[in-house]
């Protein structure tokens, strides 16, 4: 028996839920998956994975021995890629996931910028606003907005905190009734990013004194989309009120297309992270793209 092999093989069986599925994504034939598992239970003489013509699923032995052996096959990958990659310039390839508007205004640029320095690197950009499991999608690096993360085979770094601006344009203010604080929005058109955490709850806090808080549960309005650039155009357009990090609105805002709302309240401001799979946290490539991130990000602090 081949361990590392079997090892690798029961991994994928557990995390993509069949026999097939593990072999498609292998390369490996279906009786090849079978007989690792086998001989892996033979030698550990203890079942790991119950399985009928149609269902499967895993032991109680089965998942404390696939919980040792991911952390096992992770630290491997790591020692292995810490010595390829510390005697050779940058090469092979990266492939990252980061949010659409995001992307283009902000990442893309930073990237461009990593590949002039790494030419041997080829580098693959994702642009999804919706969360994708980045182990199941052979992701190396994520870039999202977001707190603690759910999933422990994941790590992650604070790249910055975005502050969020309520804005409108100056022909929709002008039409709309008075707005004197952030309870008076429940009577606004107010536009949605949907992918949002807290999409239709906007959490306010006033900027002179911290102890007054409004959160404001907003009803349905007359448009919902999962882009942030496209949610700009419509207040451009006089479609209603967003919320969005100021990145996204800073040129509208000093062009006069766009007018700060209650400026004297603060919206809750999101975090931006840079997430990566825990095995990957020895790669010389991932790291060197993180730091590289994190010093544009801090030099661009006030």
């Amino acid at each position: 028996m081949d361990k590392i092999r079997a090892l690798t093989v029961f991994r994928r069986v557990v995390e993509l839920g069949s026999f097939k599925a593990a072999a498609e994504d292998l390369a490996l034939s279906k009786a090849a998956v079978s007989k690792n598992i086998n001989e892996l239970e033979d030698y550990l003489k203890s079942p790991l994975i119950n399985r009928t013509t149609r269902n499967m699923h895993i032991t109680d032995q089965g998942q404390h021995y696939y919980n040792r052996v991911c952390h096992i096959l992770d630290e491997l990958a790591s020692a292995d890629l810490s010595v390829i990659e510390s005697s050779h310039n940058l090469t092979g390839s990266l492939k990252i996931s980061v949010p659409m508007s995001l992307g283009i205004l902000e990442i893309n640029p930073i990237i461009c910028e990593f590949m002039h320095q790494h030419p041997e690197l080829s580098i693959e950009v994702v642009m999804n606003d919706q969360y994708v499991d980045l182990i199941d999608r052979g992701i190396d690096i994520a870039i999202r907005g977001g707190g603690e993360l759910s999933n422990s085979s994941l790590r992650s770094r604070k790249l910055l905190e975005m502050e969020r601006v309520l804005c409108a344009a100056p022909d929709y203010l002008a039409a709309a009734p008075d707005l004197r604080e952030p309870r008076d929005l429940i009577q606004h058109q107010c536009l949605i990013y949907s992918f949002s955490s807290s999409a239709r709850r906007w959490l306010f806090t006033h900027a002179d004194d911290a102890t007054q808080v409004q959160e404001v549960d907003l009803p349905p309005g007359p448009y919902v989309v999962n882009n942030g650039i496209a949610l700009k155009q419509a207040a451009c357009a006089g479609h209603g009120i967003l919320l969005l990090p100021k990145l996204f609105v800073d040129k509208e805002l000093k062009s006069g297309r766009l007018i700060t709302v209650l400026p004297t309240w603060q919206a809750e401001t999101h975090s931006l992270y840079v997430v990566y799979p825990y095995h990957k946290e020895q790669s010389q490539k991932v790291r060197a793209l993180i730091d590289f991130m994190a010093e544009h990000f801090s030099s661009d602090q006030p």
